[in-house]
Parts: structure tokens; C-alpha cells; sequence
């Protein structure tokens, strides 16, 4: 019976040994210790020992609470104080409970108990600090993950927000590969240019590889119509893909000399009636004075008379030498 006894709890364990590791409970309560809590986990309904039965509960309890899961959540340089706090809490269990048996509902009140002393200690210590949103692989400041049981990044997507940027053609435009996040230092920094004509997108099957180097600006010196797209540049560290920032390039057509008026008699050729609004006569600049018109006018009626008088002087002449021929 006793042999029985063994082999059953050892198979037990052998069950907890290809349980996945994940929770607070499991990164920090080692294997042995959780099967000496374990070991005298006796349930109420059939009063009989049955330790996977409290694998269950632990999990039940820690791994799956998303409040341990929060409170476990603090930043990297934090794991230690971290697992102290579990240790603090669990330990004192397994001494208790060791070579002895208990019943689920003991087990499960003191396990409780246990997992809101840590949520409130835990949540106590430093969280994650120095992720600035919203995008690109930063490990620099990240925080511990007691799902993983290591430290993790910020959890931002690789993907940065597409800026829109407009330049009118045959104008030059610049566009900057940069992030607000430090890069990784001591490390081989790569930035590599993309271009998908034409299209607003972030799939990153569509963009064909530009150029490749260290330099932070993408320029064009004179933008054309099939510049329009969008542009990608993805960073790398040590051949590690942290950062991809996306530009949406629109290239307006370039507005020629005189365009604007032919627009403005266009306009104005719209309005009602059809006509164009008559403009005011300019006073000229040059109209003669009133002297220099009486001058004139004086001098145009006495050429006048002397003319009316040349003919009728001659005239008369004229009338008395054909009477002097006819007395003759």
C-alpha cells in the first residue's frame, strides 16, 4: 500500500514536470518546493490525497490571476525584490504543510490568503519605466513578465504610425529615420530605405528595397509624380529589427506662371449676366488745359475766316473782270 502510495505521488510530480512554467507561482516556487506543499493535499469529497488536484488550485489561484499576472508586471531591475515577496509567502506554506495532510478547503483559504498578500506587496514595487509610445522594439526600459518568466520589452508593435507629408512638384523633400526611444548602444546600427509607388500601406510586401547605410535622411532633391507613395525605414540593430517609421509622400502638380488670372477671368467670366464688371475709367494723365484748348479753338476759327475770306475776295475779282470784258 505504501509503495502504491509512492508511485502515485510520484507520477504526480512527473505531470507537474511537463506543466508549461508559466506564472509568478511557477518562476520563482521551485519544483520541489511546490510538490512538498502538494504533498498532503487531501480533498474533502473523497478524503483522499490528490496532489494534482492542488497543481490545479495553485494554478487556479497564481498563474491564472490577471492580478497576480499585474502585480508581477515591475521593472527589470525589480525581479529580485519579486520573487522575494512570493518566497515570503509560499514558504512559510511548505514548512507548514510538510508531512502533513490538509484539506482543500484549508489549502485553498491559506493559498488565497497568500496570493493577495503578494498582489498588494508586489504592486507596491516600481513598474516598467522609459517606454515611450507608440512603437518599435525597446528593451532598454522594459519590464519583468512572470508569464515568461523573463524580462520582456515594452510590448509596442514594431510598426510605427504612417506621417503624411506633402511637397508640390519639381520641390525638394526630406524624411528622417529617427526614433524618441534610445537606440541600443555598442551595438551595428542599420537603416535600410523602402518605397512602395503610389500606395498608402505598411505591408511590407509591397516596398522595394531603396537604399541601405547609417544615415538618418532619405532626400530628394526634385520630386516627380511617381515619387508618390510611401516610404519605409527600418532599423536594425546587430541585424535585429527594432523600428520601422512609414512616410506617405503626395506630390501636388506644380502650378505654372499666369495660371492664377486665367483662374480670376474664369471666375469672373461665372458671373451673373456673363460679363465681367466693367472697370472705372482712369482719369488720363495727359488731357490738355483749358488755355491750351481756347488756343486752339481761337486759332482754328481765324484760319477759318481768312479761308472764307480768300474765297470771297477771289470771287469778286473774278465777277468784275468778266463785266470789264463784256463793256468791252
Amino acid at each position: 500500500m505504501c509503495t502504491f502510495a509512492l508511485c502515485f505521488l510520484l507520477l504526480c510530480v512527473l505531470c507537474a514536470l511537463v506543466r508549461p512554467s508559466v506564472g509568478c507561482f511557477h518562476c520563482f516556487v521551485s519544483l520541489k518546493e511546490t510538490s512538498e506543499l502538494c504533498a498532503g493535499y487531501k480533498m474533502t469529497t473523497f478524503h483522499l490525497v490528490n496532489v494534482d488536484r492542488c497543481f490545479e488550485t495553485l494554478d487556479s489561484i497564481f498563474n491564472d490571476n490577471p492580478k497576480v499576472i499585474e502585480a508581477g508586471r515591475v521593472g527589470k531591475a525589480y525581479e529580485v525584490q519579486l520573487q522575494n515577496i512570493m518566497k515570503s509567502q509560499i514558504l512559510p506554506l511548505v514548512k507548514e504543510f510538510r508531512q502533513t495532510t490538509n484539506y482543500d478547503t484549508v489549502y485553498e483559504s491559506k493559498l488565497q490568503t497568500a496570493a493577495d498578500n503578494f498582489i498588494a506587496e508586489a504592486s507596491k514595487l516600481p513598474r516598467a519605466t522609459g517606454c515611450i509610445p507608440p512603437c518599435g522594439f525597446q528593451t532598454a526600459d522594459g519590464h519583468y513578465d512572470c508569464v515568461k518568466c523573463k524580462k520582456d520589452s515594452c510590448n509596442f508593435p514594431l510598426d510605427c504610425p504612417v506621417e503624411n507629408r506633402t511637397v508640390e512638384e519639381n520641390n525638394p523633400v526630406q524624411m528622417l529615420c529617427d526614433v524618441s526611444f534610445p537606440l541600443p548602444q555598442n551595438t551595428k546600427i542599420m537603416k535600410i530605405w523602402k518605397f512602395a509607388e503610389q500606395v498608402k500601406t505598411r505591408q511590407v510586401e509591397l516596398f522595394e528595397e531603396v537604399t541601405v547605410g547609417e544615415d538618418n535622411l532619405y532626400s530628394i532633391s526634385s520630386t516627380r509624380t511617381h515619387h508618390q507613395g510611401t516610404y519605409q525605414c527600418e532599423i536594425y540593430s546587430d541585424e535585429i529589427a527594432i523600428a520601422r517609421i512609414y512616410y506617405y509622400l503626395t506630390v501636388t502638380a506644380h502650378v505654372v506662371t499666369g495660371h492664377s488670372e486665367l483662374q480670376e477671368i474664369f471666375e469672373r467670366s461665372l458671373l451673373p449676366g456673363g460679363r465681367l464688371h466693367a472697370e472705372s475709367p482712369r482719369p488720363s494723365q495727359y488731357l490738355p488745359s483749358r488755355v491750351l484748348i481756347a488756343i486752339c479753338f481761337t486759332s482754328l476759327l481765324l484760319l477759318l475766316i481768312l479761308s472764307l475770306g480768300t474765297i470771297f475776295l477771289e470771287k469778286t475779282s473774278g465777277t468784275e473782270r468778266t463785266r470789264r470784258n463784256e463793256d468791252l
